[in-house]
């Protein structure tokens, strides 16, 4: 045991990180199995050692930003259930249509309570815009507007929502901007919700897969839901949005995406969080779409999900004990590993958010960036 843990401390000593240390970013081990195990596990031994209370840690963005900043991840050896994960996504399609519900069933489906509370009156769970807010509701809201504004919404525009979540744009992009959207989700929970979240509105809410969509559409918007794609799906997906929408039309793509090109996510995220999610690179986005969409823009703004992630978890740790009956303490520590570690990744600037603009065959006139 004695060994693990100097093995480890060694291996975190150069990112100024200390076990037992007097920084807030420094872990405070409870259970001293704790360096065997994560030496044994890395990634995911790690997340669940903190979700079984064996560590603590009050900055835990703090520490994420070191261990990302440093690239923690590419100095290790990957254990056997990594490698495992890595194989069957080389050799097997994860995100293949028969596994299209299951993020849904596993993570958007936990319980509407659970979203309204940490989301708030917006219900959007996709990185905020706060150029020019000071709240999440404004700054959710001023997301949305930038979409429609980057496709150019005016009244009898059909949209379809790729992904439409809970239905916020949509609704947005009917009262607004007067247009004609049809939503899709993989998600019944989120589903129901949009349904209602829209009712007397010219939306449709169809729970689908991307795959499995059909018709012929003036703008496309697809807000957080490409991390869901897979990496050998990428180009299915961007051939079926070039498919749907009509020529001259604009396709925006809000994505989470990463610095490097991968075919696996980060196997806690994958095991607790969002299975067969991998995040896109610019060079794969690029792939996916050489040949079949014009490039009109592209807008980053990772460091926002900074802020959101922060909100959302204020959020949610205000409304715990409402909460926590049906949740649990287990819950709550992965939650909290959850949106307070991602939020070190975007504070590291290895994780980013892009809105990519593409159109169908190019437009007439320079395109005019929005902002």
């Amino acid at each position: 045991m004695q060994r693990a843990k100097d093995t480890l401390a060694t291996i975190v000593a150069p990112l100024g990180i200390t076990f037992n240390g007097p920084n807030p970013w420094d872990p405070h081990v409870h259970d001293q199995r704790v360096y065997e195990r994560i030496l044994g596990g890395w990634s995911l031994a790690a997340g669940e050692s903190y979700m079984d209370g064996w560590w603590d840690v009050d900055d835990l963005p703090g520490l994420f930003e070191r261990l990302t900043r440093h690239r923690f991840q590419a100095r290790i050896s990957y254990d056997m259930r990594s490698m495992f994960s890595l194989g069957r996504a080389l050799i097997g399609n994860m995100q293949a249509r028969a596994r299209a519900f299951q993020v849904a069933h596993e993570h958007y489906d936990l319980g509407n309570d659970l979203y309204e509370a940490m989301l708030g009156p917006s219900m959007v769970y996709t990185c905020a815009y706060w150029a020019d807010a000071e709240t999440l509701t404004d700054a959710q809201y001023a997301k949305l507007d930038l979409v429609a504004r980057k496709v150019g919404l005016k009244p009898g525009d059909s949209v379809l929502d790729i992904g439409c979540g809970f239905g916020s744009f949509a609704k947005l992009a009917a009262e607004k901007y007067g247009a004609t959207v049809r939503g899709t989700s993989v998600s019944s929970a989120q589903c129901d919700y949009a349904r209602t979240h829209t009712a007397g509105l010219p939306v449709e809410i169809v729970l689908e897969d991307y795959r499995d969509t059909t018709g012929s559409y003036d703008h496309i918007v697809s807000i957080g839901m490409f991390e869901a794609v897979g990496a050998k799906n990428f180009r299915t997906y961007m051939q079926k949005a070039h498919d749907l929408l009509k020529p001259g039309g604009l396709f925006v793509l809000h994505t989470i995406g990463q610095n490097t090109s991968t075919q696996v996510g980060d196997p806690w995220i994958d095991r607790y969080i969002f299975p067969n999610g991998v995040l896109p690179s610019v060079a794969q986005i690029g792939r996916a779409l050489e040949g079949l969409f014009v490039l009109e823009d592209w807008h980053s703004f990772g460091p926002y999900y900074d802020r959101t992630l922060t909100a959302w978890w204020q959020n949610f740790d205000a409304a715990w004990a409402q909460l926590a009956p049906r949740y649990g303490e287990r819950f709550y520590r992965m939650w909290r590993y959850y949106l307070l570690g991602c939020a070190g990744t975007f504070r590291a600037r290895e994780n980013q958010l892009w809105q990519v603009v593409l159109s169908k065959g190019g437009t007439r006139e320079p395109y005019r960036a929005v902002r």
